[in-house]
């Protein structure tokens, strides 16, 4: 999908929209890749639903933070390298601020017990929208139905949630799957052509 609005205001909302959802989005990375999906691919439409999958598989791949991963990529898929660093801008300056606000009263806010239990009723919410995502996700593994990518998402589950193995030793081998798929693909349809 191409983007018909002026380079400059691009710019501009491509920084009030990270800006907004960084400083309204509290419980990590996938909590983000929900509101920007929301934003980028159903409001905007800059962004293809697919697209914002695959984005997420490289963001979640990369070695940082989520939130931040995506703002690149996202950035970087609109306007290259100055998209990038835009998006970056939007996305890590409200958690800068807040938390030098915080650092300056801490003590007064580790021990209000309004403070403790306003995090506790965000926990609630946090969980709600991490599941969402996590539907959402599976939903478009599942509108592949590709038994390949299905199966690799059911073994991923279960090697991480029944077995404890490691997120970045399932990235990997989901990785060396993907590309092992890809190379043979790429081998067949070039036997194809050659009428072999």
């Amino acid at each position: 999908m191409k983007t018909t609005e002026p380079g400059s205001r691009i710019y501009w909302k491509l920084f009030v929209t990270n800006f907004v959802l960084s400083a309204c989005t509290f419980g990590g990375g996938f909590v983000i890749i929900s509101m920007m999906k929301s934003k980028f691919v159903e409001q905007l439409k800059w962004i293809g639903d697919d697209e914002m999958l695959d984005m997420t598989a490289i963001a979640q791949s990369a070695p940082g933070s989520l939130a931040v991963n995506m703002s690149i990529v996202v950035g970087y898929r609109l306007r290259k390298i100055p998209g990038a660093l835009v998006s970056v801008l939007g996305t890590v300056l409200p958690p800068l601020i807040i938390i030098s606000i915080i650092s300056f009263i801490y003590n007064w806010f580790k021990d209000n017990a309004h403070i403790a239990l306003l995090l506790q009723v965000m926990r609630a919410g946090v969980a709600a929208v991490i599941f969402d995502v996590v539907i959402s996700l599976a939903q478009n593994v599942l509108k592949t139905k590709s038994i390949l990518w299905i199966g690799l998402m059911i073994a991923a589950f279960i090697a991480s949630y029944f077995c404890g193995v490691s997120a970045v030793m399932i990235i990997i081998v989901c990785a060396a799957v993907g590309l092992v798929h890809i190379l043979y693909a790429g081998r067949h349809s070039g036997k194809e052509e050659r009428g072999e």
